[in-house]
């Protein structure tokens, strides 16, 4: 299953992506820069700041700073992974930056649920904008 995530809500896709990863669908999720997360600016930037600071550098816990990776990591707070069901559902999760060259001839599915549009006045910003906030250098 291949997913884009424009305009997609961050925390819905990861559970979406997740339940399906857990019954046995590879998972492919394309232009992972541009899923959203709802909520201020200014709160959603502290929020990961802080997770930044908690921890030693050489002990942890490690938080990414590129799109992709963050989404992943979100995906895998959405499963069971310290078990071996939750362990082979994580390898089966792709996300990419962008379209790959793989993927651009098959079809990419939406998730009508988890799109932006169903959430009226809602402020948000793009996973991009929020990686080049916390360090992000592409």
């Amino acid at each position: 299953m291949i997913i884009d995530a424009t305009n997609l809500v961050l925390g819905r896709l990861a559970a979406k992506a997740a339940k399906q990863a857990l019954q046995g669908e590879p998972i492919v999720v394309v232009n992972c820069e541009k899923a959203v997360i709802t909520g201020k600016k200014e709160s959603i930037f502290e929020s990961y700041l802080k997770k930044f600071e908690i921890g030693q550098v050489n002990q942890g816990p490690y938080w990414p700073r590129r799109p992709d990776m963050l989404l992943r990591r979100t995906i895998r707070g959405m499963l069971p992974r310290k078990k071996p069901k939750g362990r082979t559902a994580f390898e089966r999760i792709k996300c990419h930056i962008g379209m790959p060259q793989g993927v651009k001839a098959e079809e990419a599915k939406t998730i009508p649920e988890a799109s932006i549009e169903r959430i009226k006045k809602a402020s948000h910003i793009t996973v991009g904008e929020l990686c080049k906030k916390i360090g992000y250098k592409g």
